[in-house]
């Protein structure tokens, strides 16, 4: 780990923890800084054998950090635990891993009652009509998957049909505890995505094969999981909790790669016993932008996985599909998990598909290809051009791009208007960050008479959170756009979407927050835009990885443009994100 990366407040912690200790231990003191800082990069521990300075050996320092009484092992109630292979993690950290794991193993090993495979055939059929028999229906496996699994991860690209695929799976385990009525939550990380969530079920509802009882007793309302698990006022604890848990008997939750650790720990303490958990997501996505990969340790990501024998046997007598079974002992989680390969947005020749499946691969040579012999289609290359002539280039695709949105300035329109294109940096600072360009986004719509008035707020700013705030439900990743009141004043407020509408708030009232015609891909996640541009810096970053790039491109439904280096373009797709985390290995190798 560079010098660099180390904050003042990580130099503080670790001269705390060496206060505490009672004693002169340098070691303990940069360890314990590096911890905090490895922390903020995503990772959830710090492996010994990495240390930037050198040590006698990982076994000795081990001995030395445990003397001092601040590092704790496994199990111990201490600032830090190292475990006997040399992690060693944030009390709290640690525990979140250990919880989340020994949660889903749990649920993994756990055989809940199960329909009769008979009827469950038939109604599988009647649900997922017009199959195809010599090619596997992967939504008809995942619907399986999740009526025989408590716990179940449905992953799937853009436009393979997860949300569909979900609302069948509510409308079967409706019908299985019918004349009882299922007690369902729907979640999503951001309001955003609460909002797309609730708008695509209340659209697959009408489609349903099932009986209008069943119809209408499938949930018609999303929330966040922050809404869900009720945050408290200057806290990052909830009213629901291992003492106050949820009321619900199945609960959904979309965009399941972007939650973190500490987050998705929290929710599954917070369910009941009985519950049974669905997470929806695209695995091959970035991480959370807070610590951990959850979705991605899960989903084992990067290994391929069959079915257990005994398991792909029912398959095969629920479904008539015949699917080749693990050759080695399988774990319990391989069971749970069900992968959707189909997009019914693109065509077998839609060239956006083909891209994200080659940056997927990291196969640089065939994604240069692509751009280079299909750039006027749906996807195009452009070099790169230098900082100086940024703003210059740019004008013509901002003024197409973002004209519209002003005109009118309605709450709806604008948000509408807005997907239609947005442009996603890999940074956020530097000349190519998405700070600088939208400084240039905004003198260009300035010069052009589009935004009036020199201020920092007009109407029509689209704004993103870039901070919890618990007091006003307004998340990390949240967007908004600023528009005159609807009230006598008319002062600018910022409207948020919501699931019932939008709602105001006066924008000296926000917490962090940032303008987003330019946006990271980080932030771009869980958002969908009809047209992307996205820009590279002109040199290599540890951050520019295979993922971002994938995530970057699946952002688009119509195009993409990419403004980059081919040797940095390279780089990227080279490079995979590592996360450090012992989840992965608690459930794919230690089963």
């Amino acid at each position: 780990m560079k010098s660099e990366t180390i904050s003042a407040l990580d130099l503080h912690f670790g001269l705390l923890m060496e206060r505490l200790a009672g004693c002169a231990c340098p070691d303990l003191a940069r360890i314990s800084a590096l911890v905090s800082a490895t922390t903020r990069e995503g990772h959830i521990y710090l492996d010994l054998s990495d240390l930037p300075f050198p040590v006698p050996g990982p076994g000795a320092v081990l001995k030395k950090l445990w003397n001092t009484g601040v590092v704790g092992k496994p199990g111990d109630f201490k600032p830090l635990v190292a475990d006997g292979r040399g992690r060693v993690y944030l009390y709290r950290y640690w525990q979140y891993e250990q919880s989340l794991a020994v949660w889903i193993d749990g649920l993994t090993r756990e055989k809940p009652e199960t329909p009769k495979m008979s009827s469950l055939a038939i109604r599988l059929a009647r649900l997922f009509p017009g199959r195809e028999k010599e090619q596997v229906d992967w939504q008809l496996i995942a619907a399986f998957v999740t009526m025989m699994k408590k716990f179940v991860v449905i992953s799937g690209g853009p436009g393979t049909g997860k949300t569909t695929t979900a609302a069948k799976i509510l409308a079967l385990l409706m019908e299985e505890a019918w004349p009882a009525v299922l007690r369902i939550g729907l979640a999503s990380p951001t309001g955003k995505g609460a909002a797309r969530l609730q708008s695509a079920m209340n659209l697959s509802k009408g489609s349903l094969g099932c009986s209008d009882q069943i119809r209408d007793a499938l949930p018609a309302d999303a929330s966040t999981i922050h809404r869900l698990l009720g945050p408290m006022e200057a806290s990052s604890y909830f009213r629901h909790n291992a003492e106050n848990r949820l009321a619900l008997d199945v609960l959904l939750v979309d965009e399941a790669s972007m939650v973190d650790l500490a987050l998705m720990s929290k929710l599954v303490q917070a369910l009941p016993p009985e519950c049974r958990l669905i997470l929806l997501g695209d695995k091959d996505q970035l991480a959370s932008v807070e610590a951990g990969a959850v979705l991605g340790d899960i989903c084992n990501t990067g290994r391929d996985h069959a079915y257990s024998k005994t398991f792909s046997r029912s398959i095969e007598k629920a479904t008539g599909y015949v699917l080749e079974p693990g050759e080695k002992r399988v774990p319990p989680i391989a069971d749970c998990i069900a992968h959707l390969r189909k997009s019914y947005r693109f065509g077998s020749e839609s060239s956006i598909a083909e891209l994200s499946a080659a940056v997927n691969r990291g196969d640089w040579f065939t994604g240069r290809e692509l751009l280079r012999e299909k750039s006027c289609g749906d996807i195009t290359w452009r070099d790169l051009p230098p900082p100086k002539l940024l703003g210059k280039n740019l004008r013509e695709s901002v003024l197409e791009g973002f004209r519209s949105v002003f005109r009118p300035l309605d709450a709806d329109k604008v948000t509408e208007n807005l997907e239609r294109f947005r442009i996603l940096c890999a940074l956020r600072e530097g000349p190519y960050g998405a700070v600088g360009v939208n400084l240039l986004i905004e003198e260009i719509l300035r010069s052009e008479g589009v935004i009036r008035g020199a201020g920092k707020w007009y109407p029509g700013r689209p704004v993103l959170v870039a901070r919890n705030d618990y007091e006003l439900r307004l998340f990390n990743g949240d967007a908004g756009v600023a528009l005159p009141a609807s009230d006598e004043d008319g002062d600018l407020k910022v409207f948020f979407p919501t699931t019932s509408g939008v709602r105001e708030i006066h924008p000296l009232r926000l917490p962090e927050h940032e303008t987003c015609y330019a946006m990271t891909v980080h932030k771009s996640q869980g958002s969908e835009f009809e047209r992307v541009l996205l820009i590279l810096p002109d040199r290599d970053s540890p951050v520019l990885t295979r993922e971002l790039v994938y995530t970057a491109v699946t952002r688009a439904k119509r195009s993409v443009e990419i403004w980059g280096r081919e040797d940095v373009f390279r780089a990227a797709l080279d490079r995979c994100t590592v996360r450090k985390s012992g989840l992965r290995e608690a459930l794919w190798e230690k089963s």
